[in-house]
């Protein structure tokens, strides 16, 4: 069974959606903790409910990235952490932390990358960015993280119709609901099949 830090800023939806995911038995892992630098995140309120050991580590309170990652490492190592798993984290991970967990940091993004990627571009920045560029068809993405913002291997993507949406806000409920689904099944991939990784894709050996 993969041991699982989930790690996350906000609500903590798809959290909520994997935590429900390893409930049911269609994921095989154990959330072991879940770090978040706000100490407002719904995601710590939801973790506490369900006895979930939680860590507010805040980046602004270290006064170098690396150190910032030491005191995460610190946390990995004691629960013997096999993924960490980025549900709505918008902090960077520091390099010392990638260079531990490489190609073992998943991250979601909602839309279909390279495109509405980088620095800045998250949440409703990225439903912004595709309703005011016009285009009909925005997405989500699984990916493996490394040092460069939103440029990691990509595990799974999937398209979403947003012809209908009339603004950013309907944008983000469409693939929102995506989200939910794609990212479990990608997390299920990654957890039970062998892959290797070709051209910045993860290619899955059923």
């Amino acid at each position: 069974m993969k041991k699982i830090a989930v790690f996350a800023s906000g609500r903590g939806s798809n959290f909520v959606k994997i935590y429900e995911n390893i409930q049911k038995g269609y994921l095989t892992a154990e959330i072991a903790c879940l770090i978040s630098n706000k100490p407002e995140a719904g995601a710590i309120e939801f973790a506490n409910k369900n006895s979930i050991k939680t860590y507010l580590v805040v980046p602004k309170n270290f006064p170098t990235s690396e150190l910032f990652g030491s005191k995460l490492l610190k946390i990995l190592n004691e629960h013997q952490i096999d993924w960490i798993i980025l549900a709505g984290y918008l902090k960077k991970i520091p390099d010392n932390v990638v260079r531990r967990y490489a190609n073992q940091i998943v991250n979601i993004h909602p839309a279909l990358l390279p495109a509405f990627g980088g620095k800045g571009m998250y949440g409703m920045h990225v439903h912004e960015a595709v309703f005011q560029s016009g285009a009909k068809i925005s997405g989500v993405s699984v990916h493996l993280v490394n040092e460069v913002y939103d440029s990691g291997p990509i595990v799974m993507q999937r398209a979403v119709d947003i012809e209908h949406c009339n603004n950013p806000d309907e944008i983000a409920k469409s693939v929102l609901a995506v989200e939910h689904e794609l990212f479990s099944e990608a997390l299920r991939k990654l957890f039970t099949l062998s892959y290797q990784i070709s051209n910045n894709r993860v290619i899955f050996t059923e």
